[in-house]
């Protein structure tokens, strides 16, 4: 007779090497955001919504360990914009309004650096992971033999991994778009009863782009080409909103500080667009 630890089945090393390198990421992103938070000269509004965002990535890590233990072809691409948006996320908090970094600051960005960088490298590169990382979420299936919950594949036709990298990406605009709204509301607070429409349409702005990229993506994960033209105007649009608004109400201080993350995942979705329309031309037929 079998124990439950003999029919287990081991999942492999680089899955616990991976999994331990995500909660000490997790980890390093509180403590780098402390960091900054107790170095900062100015611990004003602003810097106290952007902290809260950017350690609230840390549970994204966290959640990322659970993809990545039950083997979710969806960690690759979470993994990837997760990491690439906290570097900008933290990266963006680093560089005072004047004077130099403290050193410590520099040295925890280095190092939650690093880790990005070899999160990203695992999930990319470790052939262990590419095998092991291949399940499907589970479903609510009614067949014949019943109602169950189990993994069962996607209706949908398979898309390549660019893809659901270029979905990923674009769901992060809303988000992206709503922190430095929610920062540049201080401006209101502070008597620029000016500034109220245009923070007010900032706002409905970031809501109404979080639906525009749920339809676009809805469509693109079921193989319509004319859901990538849309998701590349959507993205434009978005460009076209965020970046003026940054400048004209959060000064250059926020555009690079807000704008570049943005830009970023933007850059991310058109390099997977990109990337997922060339593999399928060069594919055989």
């Amino acid at each position: 007779m079998r124990t439950a630890a003999e029919t287990e089945v081991r999942r492999p090393s680089a899955v616990r090497v991976l999994t331990a390198l995500l909660a000490l990421t997790a980890a390093a992103t509180v403590v780098v955001e402390l960091l900054n938070w107790w170095y900062a000269p100015e611990q004003g509004f602003g810097l106290a919504v952007r902290t809260g965002w950017a350690m609230l990535r840390s549970l994204g890590f966290l959640l990322l360990i659970g993809h990545v233990r039950r083997g979710r072809t969806v960690a690759r691409p979470f993994g990837l914009i997760l990491a690439v948006t906290t570097v900008f996320a933290v990266g963006r908090l680093i560089v005072p309004r004047q004077g130099v970094p403290p050193l410590p600051g520099l040295a925890g960005f280095a190092a939650l650096s690093a880790l990005c960088a070899a999160v990203v490298w695992l999930l990319y590169r470790s052939p262990a992971l590419a095998g092991h990382l291949v399940r499907h979420r589970p479903r609510l299936v009614i067949d014949r033999s019943g109602i169950s919950w189990r993994e069962t594949p996607p209706r949908r036709p398979q898309v390549s991994g660019w893809l659901l990298t270029s979905r990923v990406a674009a769901f992060t605009y809303s988000p992206l778009m709503l922190v430095p709204a929610l920062v540049a509301a201080a401006a209101i607070l502070d008597g620029r009863l000016a500034a109220a429409p245009a923070v007010l349409f900032w706002f409905g702005a970031g809501i109404a782009t979080s639906y525009a990229v749920l339809l676009c993506t809805a469509f693109l994960m079921r193989g319509k080409r004319w859901a990538r033209t849309l998701l590349v105007v959507v993205t434009l649009v978005v460009l076209a909103v965020d970046l003026p608004l940054c400048w004209w109400l959060l000064g250059l201080d926020g555009l690079i500080r807000d704008g570049g993350p943005l830009v970023a995942a933007a850059g991310l979705t058109l390099y997977g667009l990109r990337r997922a329309t060339r593999a399928e031309r060069t594919a055989p037929a």
